[in-house]
């Protein structure tokens, strides 16, 4: 099953934040389908669109392992459900 999701990264900029999310991402065989990403007086967020592999590793799996990466590196990560994503921010 593969489920598309949003990823968004923020915390201060540093080195390695990109390179942190997108081993992860390789480990779990997640696609990045799209990204953007700014730095802004020097807060870095990026966004990403990504295709989850749940055959390989689950959803929660996934957001479990991000947000210990993401703590790591001192960042906030959050991996939502595309459905999901775009339900909650509807008009």
């Amino acid at each position: 099953m593969h489920t598309p999701a949003i990823l968004s990264v923020l915390g201060e900029d540093r080195v390695g934040i990109v390179a942190a999310i997108a081993r992860v991402l390789a480990e779990t065989d997640t696609n990045i389908e799209d990204i953007r990403q700014t730095i802004i007086s020097g807060i870095f967020s990026m966004t990403m669109l990504v295709t989850v592999d749940e055959e390989k590793t689950p959803f929660d799996d996934l957001q479990r392992r991000l947000a210990e990466v993401g703590e790591e590196i001192g960042t906030q990560v959050t991996l939502q459900r595309e459905d999901v994503f775009r339900f909650m921010h509807r008009i």
